[in-house]
């Protein structure tokens, strides 16, 4: 047995990450903002649900098939978009893609990765998604799009809960900065982690691959401040839109009138998200808002949850509360950063397996009968 066969949940990839990688790279992926408040509430407010199991119901065919904004997918969730993802192991964006299209499902890309848009479209036949900042240069952000379109991305991932950076209070203690720039205490750490530490050595240097330019190794709050746009509003979204004029998803929401306001301009789905409790300590889990905002959209446009999902379970619960599927970034970062493309294989793997023994013991043969007869909210105590 190797070492990813022992590792038999999400949480196991995460040791074996936390093992494996330097301790500002885990934490990077590992944190949250301030207090971490939310960070933690977005898993643990899984438990506040149970599932009501039907018997003899004679689920032994299970179809975890679906479709997501046109695109039929293997199974109801795919990779949310994450930045710089060859910072945690060598294989980066380039293995995380070949992992999901195994899987069957969508990769989506985000502005800040370390591999370019165009190879990561070129390397698999699998659908994908373009994620989006809003720079102050809306040059650059027409170019990216163009760049994406051209490429065959098929939707449009525009992130709105990230005006500016939040305090990530574990990055600036562990000096982390995109490119890394190695100092006397990252060199210490460095030593703990010989198999990251060797990779980074051997290997190309991490960049924003999709910058026309080398990027200087700034913290992340240096770089967003100095790049993003904090004033961007509905009227700029509406021009992004017509821009892209093609399938659009906006993420980072959690208010019922804010998904309502952003299908009516013409975003196709709305992805429940707090940015991983990476943003605003103490917003809401987005489990917690799903239902209301799927009440709010209604059949005008797809709802997709985004946070907190460690288990199958996490997924049948999202579904039974009206999300069309849900996307993820740590159970595969954790992956990747432990082994590479086969701990992101592995992670998707998980809970795929995770997925499928749980609609049997659920009495669920199809995504379709996941519905909110299968899920109840416990009372509070």
């Amino acid at each position: 047995m190797n070492k990813l066969d022992k590792c038999l949940n999400i949480d196991d990839l995460r040791r074996a990450a936390k093992r494996r990688a330097h301790r500002m790279v885990f934490d990077y992926i590992d944190g949250g903002a301030d207090d971490e408040v939310t960070l933690g509430r977005n898993t643990g407010a899984f438990d506040d649900y149970d599932l009501l199991f039907k018997v003899l119901a004679g689920a032994n065919n299970v179809d975890m098939s679906t479709t997501l904004l046109g695109e039929k997918i293997d199974v109801p969730f795919f990779a949310s978009p994450a930045a710089g993802h060859r910072l945690f192991h060598t294989d980066g964006e380039r293995g995380v893609a070949k992992a999901v299209d195994k899987a069957g499902t969508i990769f989506s890309l985000s502005t800040l990765s370390s591999v370019g848009i165009e190879e990561i479209a070129s390397l698999t036949s699998g659908p994908k998604w373009f994620q989006l900042y809003v720079w102050k240069d809306r040059g650059m952000v027409k170019e990216m799009m163009d760049r994406a379109r051209e490429a065959g991305y098929k939707a449009l991932i525009l992130t709105v809960d990230f005006p500016i950076a939040g305090n990530r209070e574990r990055d600036p203690r562990n000096g982390f900065s995109i490119p890394p720039k190695v100092g006397p205490k990252q060199a210490w750490q460095a030593l703990m982690a010989p198999a990251w530490s060797l990779d980074y050595l051997i290997r190309p240097s991490v960049k924003y691959a999709n910058l026309s330019q080398d990027t200087a190794a700034v913290s992340l709050q240096n770089f967003v401040y100095e790049q993003f746009d904090a004033g961007f509003n509905w009227r700029d979204a509406e021009w992004l839109l017509g821009e892209w004029n093609g399938p659009a998803v906006i993420k980072g929401v959690v208010r019922p009138d804010d998904a309502r306001r952003a299908v009516d301009l013409g975003f196709n789905a709305v992805m429940v998200s707090n940015h991983g409790g990476r943003q605003l300590d103490r917003s809401p889990a987005p489990i917690h808002v799903l239902e209301s905002i799927v009440d709010a959209v209604g059949a005008d446009a797809e709802v997709i949850l985004d946070g907190g999902i460690r288990r199958g379970t996490d997924i049948l619960i999202a579904l039974a509360l009206g999300a069309k599927a849900v996307g993820f970034a740590r159970p595969f970062l954790y992956g990747l950063a432990a082994a590479g493309e086969a701990g992101a294989e592995r992670a998707m793997q998980i809970l795929t397996t995770e997925l499928e023994r749980d609609m049997i013991l659920l009495g669920t043969e199809s995504i379709s009968a996941v519905d909110r007869s299968v899920v109840v909210r416990r009372a509070a105590r």
